[in-house]
């Protein structure tokens, strides 16, 4: 009996653990959309404030390795506990935007390098929000699992 109930509790630690990243991924790929789709306007304004030069242009790149390690690190979990590949539709594409944009030639800050940035956070907060309804949707006990 004490070993079901240590292993009920590390499944409920472990789903609250994925479920706080899943929402750190979320909260995350949206800021990093709104970052994107606000920096040309920054970019324009800095100089006219005297600010001179923006030091922190290059954060997306910092932050597309950090989305892809939170991302492929919440989606296998969640993949080992409802075994649906609905929010890897969803990453896979949002990954390789935010990676192109960031890491080729598109990465001048263009219109395009904004649109794929935008378009790629959209698609990875998306897949994060899928998992997670996932996630709770496979945690219930079967008799009250949610119609479908």
């Amino acid at each position: 009996m004490a070993d079901l109930t240590s292993t009920a509790e590390r499944t409920e630690r472990t789903d609250a653990l994925l479920s706080r990243g899943d929402r750190i991924g979320m909260f995350g790929s949206l800021l990093c959309a709104i970052h994107c789709a606000l920096l040309p306007l920054v970019l324009a304004i800095v100089p006219t404030l005297g600010l001179g030069a923006f030091s922190l242009i290059d954060i997306d790149q910092g932050f597309t390795v950090f989305a892809t390690l939170l991302g492929v690190t919440t989606l296998s979990f969640g993949f080992r506990r409802h075994r649906a590949f609905h929010a890897w539709a969803f990453l896979v594409p949002g990954l390789a935007l935010v990676w192109l944009a960031s890491f080729s030639p598109l990465h001048d800050h263009s219109v395009w390098h904004v649109l794929m940035m935008v378009a790629g956070g959209a698609s990875m907060a998306t897949a994060h929000f899928v998992n997670l309804r996932l996630t709770h949707l496979f945690a219930r006990p079967h008799g009250l699992r949610a119609p479908r």
